[in-house]
């Protein structure tokens, strides 16, 4: 399944979350991720280029420069807590499947504007979105989403 990017929360010790989305909104993967991770997805939503580039953006300039697109992204499983994710990559002559962090690729996916997936099994995974955030809550997450992107420019 294709899901969408919601936005990045933050957990009460201040660990930051992607919340990862179905194409109905209505279902909600979190993934705790590090804070440079977040700070990288965030730029790269934002559609904000840096002055200088950021790790994603060489891996990125990289890939292209040799002769590869990365073609999409896939949230494979979660293992002792650890969720696991997979870059595909293709050229002209061969594909390429690399082990990558979930945010990482989270990251890589946005950049190249390709899908980001997530298997059958971590659909499953998968929790009603109310569960989490009352409409309340969800408003304000929105809204402090909105400050950070402001924030970055």
């Amino acid at each position: 399944m294709i899901v969408k990017v919601k936005g990045i929360a933050y957990d009460m010790s201040g660990s930051p979350i992607i919340l990862l989305t179905d194409p109905t909104e209505q279902k909600v993967l979190p993934i705790w991720i590090g804070l440079l991770e977040a700070h990288s997805i965030a730029v790269a939503l934002e559609e904000f280029p840096p002055p200088r580039p950021m790790t994603h953006d060489i891996t990125l300039t990289i890939c292209r420069t040799l002769g590869a697109e990365v073609t999409r992204v896939e949230i494979t499983q979660i293992k002792d807590n650890t969720f696991f994710a997979e870059l595909y990559l293709s050229t002209e002559n061969d594909d390429f499947l690399i082990d990558v962090r979930p945010s990482d690729a989270i990251a890589l996916a946005i950049r190249a504007e390709v899908p980001i997936n997530i298997s059958e099994a971590l659909q499953e995974q998968m929790i009603d979105i109310k569960q989490i955030f009352d409409e309340e809550t969800q408003q304000e997450m929105d809204k402090l989403l909105e400050e950070y992107k402001k924030s970055l420019h």
